[in-house]
């Protein structure tokens, strides 16, 4: 489950867009709020530059330092008035390409695939740093005990070329052959599997992965450093286009220092952190003990950098893990998983360079 490929099942977003959607201003009940309309909020109000930001699918704890931020008024500090925007149709890559929205989650690797076709993103906080995603099937199908047995099986997947190329690694690594089925999904790679149309697929272990733990189907999962796929596959990152870099660098250096914020107080903060998401996002109906569980589990597992480091001061959250994305972006060059703006597949593999800049995060 690459979330490039989500894009594809942005239709069924669009219909939760409303839930992902925030008010205008300070949330009720946030520090920011003024408690009513009063003459003087209009004022201040008036005064803050809007802006906006694009979820990367439904809101969950991947977007949480961003809601924390919100409801801590840290944005309207920076002097900023963040409206937080369901998921475009076309993706929020293209939607910021476009000007669409100023601000999106996304990928460092999804930045490389759509700046080789031809767009202008650029990743300015990266917020994991290393790879969570799990490739499963349902612990009920006893067929599959280890990739190699892939193999034969039909993947539901979202239509990447991406996808496939990790799959097919993991299985001749595994010593299989890497020849599989696919059956496109829509929305719910778990309704996939337990329905049938599916033998496997692809989610986060720090979201799906806790809901299955919590809530079940249970899962037999497999991670790709296990079975030969380098590098950081999810480099979840905070992106905007480089002509907003060029035209309004104040803006961007001011949204990315409270986000950066938004997170490291979520990192320290997890489960406080959690309730506001569940708050800030009230009309998604999120669980609270599930978001909980997936903070623990971001933090238990220090996906978003060494905690320790953090505290020392050795390591920054936010800052670009240059040598795992490009070691990831290198192999799926080799794989001709990425495509020029003509379709061809690239000889080179996009420089995490020029596709991420960690000149607006604070240390």
């Amino acid at each position: 489950m690459k979330r490039n490929m989500r894009s594809i099942a942005a239709a069924f977003v669009a219909a939760l867009s409303l839930a992902a959607c925030s008010v205008n201003g300070a949330p009720s009940g946030g520090a920011g709020s003024q408690g009513g309309a009063s003459e003087g909020a209009s004022s201040s109000q008036a005064q803050l530059k809007d802006v906006s930001f694009m979820l990367y699918w439904a809101p969950d704890t991947n977007h949480i330092g961003v809601y924390v931020a919100k409801n801590k008024g840290w944005f309207e500090q920076e002097g900023l008035n963040v409206e937080i925007l369901g998921l475009a149709q076309a993706g929020a890559e293209q939607a910021v390409n476009s000007g669409l929205t100023d601000f999106a989650l996304s990928t460092l690797t999804n930045v490389g695939l759509y700046n080789a076709k031809g767009a202008s993103l650029k990743g300015v906080l990266q917020v994991q740093q290393k790879p969570s995603a799990i490739w499963c099937a349902l612990e009920s199908n006893k067929a599959i005990a280890s990739p190699k047995d892939f193999d034969g099986k039909t993947f539901a997947t979202f239509g990447s070329s991406e996808s496939d190329a990790v799959i097919r690694q993991m299985i001749r690594t595994d010593g299989g052959r890497g020849i599989f089925d696919t059956v496109t999904v829509g929305t719910s790679t778990f309704n996939a599997l337990t329905s049938g149309r599916a033998d496997f697929g692809g989610f986060y272990d720090t979201w799906e992965g806790v809901q299955s733990r919590l809530n079940d189907p249970e899962l037999t999962c497999f991670s790709e450093p296990e079975y030969g796929v380098p590098g950081n596959a999810d480099s979840i990152s905070i992106i905007t286009n480089e002509n907003m870099i060029e035209r309004d660098p104040h803006t961007v250096k001011a949204f990315v220092s409270a986000a950066q914020r938004g997170y490291e107080y979520a990192y320290a903060h997890p489960d406080e952190a959690a309730q506001i998401l569940v708050e800030e996002a009230a009309q998604a109906n999120l669980d609270p003990q599930f978001v909980r569980e997936s903070m623990a589990y971001i933090v238990d597992g220090e996906y978003w950098g060494d905690r320790e480091a953090i505290e020392q001061g050795s390591f920054t959250l936010g800052s670009t893990d240059t040598g795992g994305v490009q070691s990831y972006l290198d192999f799926l060059t080799r794989a001709g998983a990425i495509e020029g703006p003509n379709g061809e597949p690239m000889d080179a593999a996009p420089d995490v360079v020029s596709i991420a800049t960690d000149e607006f995060i604070h240390r």
